[in-house]
């Protein structure tokens, strides 16, 4: 099955249904089909053919929706490009995709302008908003098209989406994700359209990540309806849960504390929810504990994955957002709430690896790595990234460190190239940033490590104050030393205002290290 089978069924099932909810507009199933098709012989008549790469650069609306279906019926891959790259990195991505067609929204036509005479492999530029000079209206294509259906001959390992990596480190990878790899994970977790059944998707994660297209893959083929934000703000996440009465929401920790954090949130009626999943980034206990108490009908789900998986590969799932049982029973569900990604969804392998890739016992801490069906082969037009990525057997290397215990939970530990070693001694940071979240005191925190002529390395706290109190470096420390182990405690604090974060939220260490890393 390929993706543009997803939104076929879906017609079929429910066509009357609306499908998407946006800025007051509101598509059908059968209207955003009859769209993705104009444009797919649109795109066509514009020398449009399969294999070709096709960039878009908007943040969430329907237009986005309709490109990717539009593409997968032609066979071409689209390419979402990240909204807030600068002129250099989406340089750098449109020429390393090569992409023949851009797609983009009115804000950004000035930046693509500056850099069009570099992209030797653009061909037509397309603006959804307006008719813009030099480039050609969106909804000219969609009205001077034939609605007819386009067919193309599309296996399950043809390239869909191309889309590139958050790049905290470097420069951003091209991550190539077949029809396969998001049809495996769809057929295995997500029930068909239903005329019986209803529900309603809030999507805020942006759609160049990788978890916001699998949120429109599954609302598709589920016949669910999308109610779309162009980002995520408070006050209208709460108002958007209360009007479109919304079954279902994806938040990334950060986004999940604004909501229940907001002063008016007990105004708004959110009894139409029914699940949240959560994941992009750790999730601090005080916070999941503080949405478990005030939403209780909620199921709560952990999800973990990254771009190179397709997406979720281990879920943490509502059961054990459940604290009940004897106290042992509570303590061993409040550590997974802590610091554990769940196990393991039907479709996927995982397991803990040593250095030279031998599988690690319970409670050793390793590198995680996954297999199956759906895991990225390699990087897009780059083998010195790719080498290593897989072994000959098929394991993906994700980069980041955990462990597992005689359940099967696994729990992170951090990633490679965070953890801080100190005299030989591992230092997991999120096992002491876990500590330092429990302070009252303390709204976000960070651990890294600094550089130390005896040691090697030292544990360093960057640490966020909630509003209106006040700490010292040697009560923070103090605060930590009956938590942990000596070696483990930081040796010294910094208090800033904010913490660096990429659009997902997940926290940008490099830029503490690079700050502060030298001591």
């Amino acid at each position: 099955m390929n993706t543009t089978d997803f939104l076929s069924i879906a017609s079929a099932i429910c066509p009357e249904r609306d499908c998407m909810i946006f800025e007051g507009k509101r598509w059908t199933y059968s209207q955003l089909n009859d769209r993705a098709n104009r444009l797919a012989n649109g795109l066509f008549k514009l020398g449009v053919e399969k294999g070709d790469r096709i960039g878009i650069i908007q943040v969430n609306c329907n237009q986005y929706i309709e490109s990717y279906f539009a593409c997968a019926k032609l066979g071409a891959i689209l390419v979402p490009l990240n909204f807030r790259a600068k002129a250099d990195e989406l340089n750098y991505m449109i020429a390393n995709a090569k992409a023949k067609v851009l797609l983009m929204g009115n804000r950004y036509t000035d930046l693509v302008n500056s850099i069009l005479p570099q992209l030797l492999s653009v061909k037509e530029s397309i603006c959804f908003e307006s008719n813009t000079e030099g480039m050609r209206y969106y909804e000219d294509i969609i009205e001077s098209s034939s609605p007819d259906e386009y067919f193309s001959e599309i296996e399950d390992e043809d390239i869909t989406i191309l889309m590139y990596t958050a790049g905290t480190t470097g420069r951003p990878k091209g991550v190539p994700l077949s029809h396969g790899s998001f049809a495996v994970y769809i057929l295995e977790n997500v029930e068909p359209a239903s005329p019986e059944i209803e529900e309603r998707n809030l999507l805020t994660v942006p759609l160049y990540h990788v978890a916001g297209m699998q949120a429109v893959m599954a609302a598709v083929y589920g016949g669910r309806t999308l109610v779309l934000m162009k980002q995520f703000e408070v006050k209208e996440w709460l108002g958007s849960v209360q009007k479109e009465r919304v079954t279902r929401a994806m938040l990334v920790p950060t986004m999940l504390k604004r909501v229940i954090d907001d002063p008016d949130f007990a105004k708004y009626d959110l009894s139409s929810l029914q699940v949240i999943t959560y994941g992009a980034a750790s999730m601090p206990l005080e916070v999941i504990k503080k949405a478990i108490e005030l939403m209780p009908w909620v199921k709560f789900i952990n999800a973990f994955g990254q771009t190179e998986t397709a997406s979720t590969i281990t879920t943490l799932g509502p059961d054990d957002h459940v604290i009940e049982g004897t106290e042992e029973e509570k303590e061993i569900k409040l550590k997974r709430l802590t610091s554990s990604i769940g196990k393991p969804l039907s479709d996927v392998e995982v397991k803990i690896i040593d250095e030279q890739g031998s599988a690690l016992p319970p409670h050793e801490v390793g590198e995680i790595a996954a297999r199956g069906p759906r895991i990225v082969k390699s990087y897009w037009g780059d083998e010195e990234k790719s080498s290593g990525l897989i072994t000959d057997d098929g394991w993906l290397h994700t980069g980041d460190m955990g462990w597992m215990d005689e359940d099967g939970y696994i729990y992170l530990a951090g990633r490679g190239d965070d953890m801080i070693i100190r005299g030989g001694e591992n230092i997991s940071p999120e096992e002491v940033e876990d500590v330092l979240y429990s302070y009252t005191k303390v709204e976000e925190a960070a651990i890294i490590g600094i550089h130390d002529p005896e040691w090697g390395q030292q544990p360093l706290a960057v640490v966020v104050l909630k509003e209106g109190q006040e700490a010292t470096e040697e009560e923070i420390i103090e605060y930590c030393r009956p938590k942990l182990a000596g070696f483990k405690r930081p040796t010294s604090v910094i208090f800033v205002d904010s913490l660096p974060r990429n659009p997902m939220g997940k926290l940008l260490k490099r830029v503490l290290v690079e700050q502060y890393g030298q001591g």
